[in-house]
């Protein structure tokens, strides 16, 4: 495994529905090494922190697996960054990754949090409001992380896999679907929470869990 691409993204209006938003999707591949704290990425400006960034978000994750689905679906190839991802990584299906799992990327250490959800900016990034409903249907979502150790990334650097999941950790696609409404099973749910999740994701798998009857 490889990082093919960094990426950063400064501030940009975007047109979701009749409103104008500024964004930070909006990324593109940066030369050199960047340095990565535990809030991400130096130069990559998060501007929904209501949603997006924080520590157990810092670093977004998408692969050149998950983009080679999409340049069949779209016709073209899409430039690295395209989906608002810090890093475009190859050797790795991103919906097969267990939340807890542990990558070393270059100096840096990540640990994998939670998949990330499609919203209206991206489908103002496509300028296609109706491909967040496409991205949601095909389970490839990428995957955010948090920083254990701070350090930094380069095209090119090797990524390897330090740690395994612990025990019964659900994978990316898992979580995805459960946020997206997969049928719900209590006890399944219950097993989800026990995973080192991003804050975000918690409360909203705990959301669901209210409303579900045991088996």
């Amino acid at each position: 495994m490889k990082v093919l691409s960094v990426n950063v993204g400064q501030p940009t209006a975007a047109q979701v529905g009749h409103r104008t938003v500024v964004t930070g999707i909006c990324k593109h591949p940066v030369p050199g090494r960047v340095r990565v704290t535990v809030e991400g990425l130096d130069g990559d400006r998060v501007m929904n922190r209501k949603y997006h960034g924080g520590p157990d978000q810092a670093v977004y994750v998408y692969t050149q697996e998950d983009y080679d689905h999409w340049a069949g679906v779209l016709g073209r190839a899409p430039e690295p960054g395209f989906f608002g991802e810090n890093l475009l990584v190859g050797g790795l299906e991103s919906a097969g990754v267990r939340v807890g799992e542990r990558f070393r990327v270059g100096t840096v250490l990540l640990e994998v949090t939670a998949p990330r959800i499609p919203c209206a900016t991206l489908g103002a990034r496509l300028e296609d409001a109706g491909f967040v409903k496409a991205f949601a249907r095909a389970r490839r979502p990428g995957f955010y992380t948090r920083v254990l150790e701070t350090g930094d990334v380069g095209r090119g650097d090797e990524v390897t896999r330090e740690r395994a999941a612990p025990a019964g950790a659900p994978t990316v696609a898992e979580l995805f679907g459960a946020w997206l409404g997969d049928p719900p099973v209590r006890e399944t749910l219950e097993r989800y929470l026990t995973a080192p999740l991003a804050v975000r994701f918690r409360r909203g798998l705990e959301e669901r869990l209210g409303g579900v009857e045991s088996t």
